[in-house]
């Protein structure tokens, strides 16, 4: 090979960075901070909290409301968008650091008539760089002089090599790039074995790399949380509105009809006297700011604050656990995962060749050097040793280096790398070297009677082989019928095989293989599957999540790795290659979608053409893949896993990176996911059900002769403390492995549940009758030493009994005190509340309508409140001797 060329002179290079650009990518936009802001205020509850404040903030200016009611809800805003923007902020500048590195690379380069190494980004159309074994290509080019060996698995998805050999000219070159064009390197891949000089032809954005990078600049999409959240704040806007407005009517009815007696005949008269215009003027008013506050109380300020708190608490923790979670909302839409597109190349498997098993003769199978044989470990260690052109270099302590070894060498020499340190036991006299014609390759030993180790593809070496080797060394016959059954399930595994044999006769100078020969052992090489694939597949579908292996291996090899990780079912399972599925209309398509568990030889638009089939028939859909051929699908599924090992481009489109490649850490984020919508739909269970109940009360007590059973300053106070506070309370629930074994939300379920409404209106309309029994029943008005007592009684009554519906609504189960201990800010809040409800009853004054209560008095309280909890239980309890429990578990099927 020529290996010197003149290369570029400085002002060529100049001219083609002017005409074709350099080969530096053109990062992704990314937010900025107050970018990021801006878009965490276009949030739909965010907007409904910020009309709220307006209205609050209006209303404190005339001296209608407290000041402090609209600080809290200011402060829910600032720490529901601050802690959502900034926790995507830093991660985001995790993530770009990680990312640095990419542009640090150096290439060999021939440039003014001598080679150098410079900057990836600094090359050009033009530009010939010398490539050896271990280097990424870092451009589109094509091959010169010389071969390679590449790994294009980043791109294809295939996890075998191809070789590449050297155009006869570059007038013969292709003009358009094509992955599987023999003559053409790609930017991304892995030079396995070779060296060869590229004349790079696309660089930068016009690379294939950089086209597809380019295309991941996307919309963002809604995720399944932000489209309930927005269903819900609609809703609860229309629910606080028309609450307002019937709470104003009922106002102004008691303060007509009840408090002045008129009737309809009367109504008229009284409106003509301009002289009952002043207190009408001042009821109407007093009607319209009970009506503006009950929209504030039925706002649930505390839900985006909640939802923003949770997000970072997980992501930290999945930070721990090795996952970088870019998009913080991509933790919910793994919760809510009903199907996965999995690679498998450096996914589900380790993205190496490597030793699977050793067979004897006798179909005796181990799987680790260690544990062979003495005998046999002795002649397969020399046998793989020495019958190789790999140059193995043991001059560092901690590493072996081999090099000029392709795959499958690779493979072998790190299968025995215990005996690379020995002293060689006997010299090489002669050897044959492998060659796809000859299939195989062959030494010659120096020491004692003349022996020749062999190594070659078993139907070549068996046909030769008379003899054996036992698991004791001893020389038997050998029966190859015997192998069949055995190599051929190996096969069907697809286990690449190699046999290695000895001989007593020289290679002698035909050069071929001796007639009669002894065999050592047959091994099976394979990308092995990650120790942890098979528990963390089984964990995910246990989970109800729909795994699919999507590869551009052949079809055998897709089949036997998702057989062998458990994702195909024997019968009722269905692998496809690309070729059928592209045959197939959208209909066909989602119709075999629940049944498909493998595909193989798959193009990048196939992936992507998955991910949409399955959101299409309302499936939240996910992506994980490490290669430039899995970014459109990364970018277009609800949320794309990109592993850390991955190219950028990968890692771009990705809403959440696992950095130990480790597919087990996906359940985790799956987990995290279901428990961050676990612990949102437990605060609306007890916010809604404050909100229901006081707007009942504030509705029907002007009926049973109270103007304001709770006073608007109440009424505001306790939004404060039950909104806010509450979000605190369920934003450390635990993360239960239960949650795992139940099956996920699909996407169009509402975020409140059937058996959520149950709780809400029960509950809410439970609170709301006792309390109208509390105000209205003439033996609970004397156990309060007068009437200011027993208003602040009553009131102190409506926080507690809601306070005690915490304990209902963080469990769906009837035991209300299960992982308690483990959510211990749930314990604080609680107690901050009854406490602070306490010690303000004294100083609350005429501003909260309060007066000191006696001991016994706050016992009645306490024990009147209470009785929220038997009353949720045995609902609960009748529900779940109807068969209607709220979790579907797999553990019923």
């Amino acid at each position: 090979m020529k290996n010197t060329y003149p290369g570029l002179t400085t002002d060529e290079v100049k001219a083609s960075r002017a005409q074709w650009g350099s080969n530096a990518l053109t990062p992704q936009e990314s937010e900025g901070f107050w970018d990021k802001l801006k878009g965490n205020f276009e949030d739909p509850t965010i907007i409904v909290l910020m009309v709220a404040l307006v209205m609050i903030t209006a209303l404190a200016l005339f001296g209608y409301a407290e000041w402090y009611e609209g600080v809290g809800i200011a402060i829910a805003v600032v720490i529901a968008t601050g802690v959502a923007t900034w926790s995507e902020y830093k991660n985001e500048g995790a993530f770009q650091r990680l990312l640095t590195d990419a542009s640090q690379i150096q290439v060999k380069v021939f440039r003014d008539g001598s080679s150098l190494e410079i900057p990836i980004d600094e090359l050009v159309v033009g530009d010939k760089v010398l490539l050896q074994p271990g280097d990424k290509v870092p451009a589109d080019g094509i091959v010169l002089s010389g071969e390679l060996t590449v790994d294009q698995a980043s791109m294809t998805g295939e996890s075998e090599p191809v070789n590449k050999n050297a155009v006869p000219s570059r007038e013969a070159a292709a003009e358009v790039a094509d992955l599987h064009d023999p003559h053409w390197v790609f930017r991304g891949s892995v030079i396995e074995d070779g060296e060869a000089i590229v004349e790079l032809a696309a660089v930068g954005d016009k690379s294939f790399y950089g086209r597809l990078a380019q295309e991941m600049s996307s919309e963002a999409r809604e995720t399944p949380l932000q489209a309930k959240l927005s269903v819900l704040a609609g809703q609860i806007g229309k629910f606080g509105l028309f609450g307002g407005i019937a709470i104003a009517f009922a106002f102004m009815g008691q303060k007509l009809f009840m408090e002045r007696g008129l009737t309809l005949a009367t109504l008229g008269p009284f409106l003509a006297d301009w002289a009952n215009w002043g207190a009408l003027v001042s009821d109407f008013v007093t009607a319209i700011i009970l009506a503006a506050v009950i929209i504030v109380v039925a706002v649930p300020e505390g839900l985006p604050m909640m939802v923003a708190i949770v997000l970072s608490i997980n992501m930290r923790k999945l930070l721990q656990d090795r996952v970088l979670v870019r998009k913080l909302l991509g933790i919910e839409a793994a919760g809510s995962l009903n199907v996965l597109f999995t690679d498998k190349t450096g996914t589900l498997t380790r993205g190496q060749l490597q030793v699977s098993t050793v067979v004897l003769g006798d179909g005796q199978q181990w799987s680790e050097f260690a544990t062979l044989p003495e005998p046999i470990r002795a002649t397969v260690g020399t046998s793989i040793r020495l019958n190789t052109m790999a140059v193995i270099d043991v001059s560092q302590p901690d590493a072996v280096n081999i090099i000029g070894a392709d795959r499958t060498e690779q493979a072998l020499l790190r299968f025995v790398e215990p005996v690379l340190r020995e002293p060689d036991p006997a010299s090489v006299v002669d050897m044959v070297a492998f060659s796809t014609a000859r299939k195989f390759s062959a030494v010659q030993l120096e020491d004692g009677p003349a022996t020749t180790l062999i190594k070659g593809a078993p139907e070549l070496i068996l046909a030769r082989c008379t003899q054996m080797l036992d698991a004791d060394g001893q020389t038997r016959p050998l029966a190859p019928a015997e192998l069949d059954s055995t190599l051929n399930a190996l096969a069907e595994r697809s286990m690449r095989l190699l046999a290695l044999a000895v001989s007593d006769a020289p290679i002698g100078e035909h050069k071929g293989l001796p007639e009669q020969m002894t065999l050592v052992a047959v091994v099976g090489l394979r990308d092995e599957l990650r120790p942890e694939s098979r528990d963390a597949v089984r964990v995910a579908r246990e989970a109800g999540v729909h795994v699919v292996m999507v590869t551009g291996d052949r079809h055998e090899t897709a089949r036997a790795i998702a057989t062998d990780v458990g994702l195909l079912d024997p019968g009722t399972g269905v692998a496809m290659t690309s070729k059928e599925i592209e045959a197939l209309s959208d209909e066909e398509l989602k119709a075999v979608l629940p049944r498909l568990q493998a595909v193989s030889r798959a193009y990048p638009h196939t992936k992507s053409r998955l991910v949409q089939a399955a959101q299409e028939i309302g499936l939240v859909g996910g992506m994980t893949g490490d290669g430039v051929n899995d970014a459109g699908a990364l970018k277009r599924s609800d949320v794309g896993f990109s592993m850390g090992s991955g190219t950028e481009v990968a890692k771009e489109a990705g809403d959440i990176v696992i950095l130990n490649d480790n597919f087990s850490s996906l359940t985790r984020a799956v987990l995290y996911g279901r428990t961050l919508f676990k612990s949102i739909r437990k605060f609306l269970i007890f916010q809604l059900t404050v909100n229901v109940s006081a707007i009942l009360v504030a509705f029907l007590g002007p009926f049973f002769g109270f103007d304001l059973p709770l006073t608007m300053v109440q009424l505001l106070w306790i939004n404060l403390i039950m909104d806010t506070l509450a979000a605190l309370a369920f934003s450390g629930e635990a993360a239960l492995d239960r949650y795992m074994r139940e099956k996920p939300i699909p996407r169009d379920t509402p975020i409140i549940s059937g058996d959520m409404w149950s709780s809400i209106l029960i509950n809410g309309f439970a609170i709301a009758v006792l309390s109208i029994v509390f105000l209205t029943f003439a033996p609970i008005r004397g156990l309060f030493s007068s009437e200011a007592a027993f208003l602040t009684g009553f009131f102190a009554f409506f926080v507690f009994i809601n306070n005690f519906n915490k304990f209902n609504a963080r469990t769906e189960n009837t035991d209300l005190f299960e992982h308690l201990t483990e959510n211990r800010l749930f314990i604080i809040v609680v107690a901050l509340i009854f406490t602070l409800q306490i010690v303000f009853t004294y100083f609350g004054g005429e501003v909260l309508r309060t007066v000191g209560l006696s001991f016994g008095e706050w016992i009645w309280v306490l024990l009147f409140s209470a009785v929220i909890i038997p009353i949720d239980l045995a609902r609960k309890t009748m529900r779940d001797k109807l068969g209607l429990h709220p979790v579907e578990t797999f553990e019923k099927n």
